[in-house]
């Protein structure tokens, strides 16, 4: 089974973040306060340090099904974690109930109190005899050549508030999205200079081969809870996709609980991803998305 793995972006004392570098697919959404946080799928590879590990939210229940997985995260409140355990069962694992090597580390309120082992959460289900036979993962598309019909799209950058930034900047010598994230030296100061995001397991900059926006209807239950209506689009809504520098608009949909997101060009024909990993942002439908130069899209994030 794919293991995905809740990684935090705040605060800021967690970065650089472990094993992102790893990922086959990485889910990026809001989650409260102006901050957002990372599930992150491992499955073709493996990192012996995924982290900051932190807590679950209501929507990885949806997401960690969809992929056939199981789920590593830490401690959730109890109305969250009753969401988890009810649709994941003995899937939903937190770090306290697998020692290390599966997460090392006693506090995921401490910026840097837990890592995990992605491999060894995958052998810690077999262990417990758990099922861990690979998912049905069929649904999406991949090809090195490049679809027909794309804008330049050298650059996306996600602001999930003003103070939290994430910059893709498309890369020809690898074909990939270079990562860069705000640095503030001073917290009270607001101001702020765009750093690499290094990845601390391979002390290289974070390097992608898709960038995708989708927009998804959140509903606010409290300020840091909220409920993201994944399953319920089955029938399509809109999506941004950015590879080899351009960008596309399609749609993205989910079939049945149990399948993979899927990703549609404007023709209604399956997206031809390009062939790496993905980093998938979740966008309320109420931001903005508007190209600030040539080539460079920014999204904003507002709720719903």
């Amino acid at each position: 089974r794919p293991v995905m793995l809740k990684v935090s972006n705040f605060p800021r004392e967690g970065r650089p973040h472990a094993g992102l570098s790893y990922a086959d697919i990485v889910f990026d959404y809001y989650i409260g306060y102006g901050t957002n946080r990372f599930l992150s799928v491992f499955y073709g590879q493996d990192s012996p340090r995924v982290g900051p590990i932190r807590s679950g939210r209501r929507v990885d229940a949806e997401l960690v099904n969809m992929y056939g997985g199981v789920l590593g995260y830490g401690s959730a409140d109890n109305d969250t974690d009753a969401v988890l355990r009810g649709a994941l069962g003995d899937y939903a694992i937190s770090h306290h109930q697998a020692p290390c090597p599966v997460f090392c580390g006693e506090d995921t309120h401490s910026a840097t109190g837990v890592f995990a082992d992605s491999a060894a959460l995958s052998r810690y289900v077999s262990e417990q005899g758990l099922d861990n036979s690979p998912a049905q993962l069929d649904g999406m598309r991949f090809s090195d050549e490049l679809p027909a019909g794309g804008q330049n799209g050298r650059g996306v950058n996600i602001l999930f508030n003003f103070f939290n930034r994430a910059e893709w900047r498309y890369d020809p010598a690898s074909g990939r999205y270079l990562r860069w994230i705000e640095y503030m030296e001073n917290e009270d100061s607001q101001e702020f200079e765009m750093i690499p995001l290094i990845d601390s397991v391979t002390s290289r900059q974070l390097a992608f081969s898709n960038v995708v926006i989708i927009s998804a209807y959140y509903t606010e239950l409290a300020p840091s809870a909220h409920e993201i209506d994944i399953l319920g689009n089955t029938r399509g809504l809109p999506a941004v996709f950015f590879r080899d520098g351009q960008k596309f608009s399609g749609t993205w949909a989910v079939a049945q609980a149990s399948s993979p997101m899927r990703f549609y060009d404007e023709s209604g024909a399956d997206f031809a991803l390009k062939p790496g990993s993905t980093w998938v942002v979740i966008a309320g439908f109420s931001s903005s998305f508007r190209e600030i130069e040539p080539g460079v899209w920014e999204l904003f994030f507002f709720l719903p």
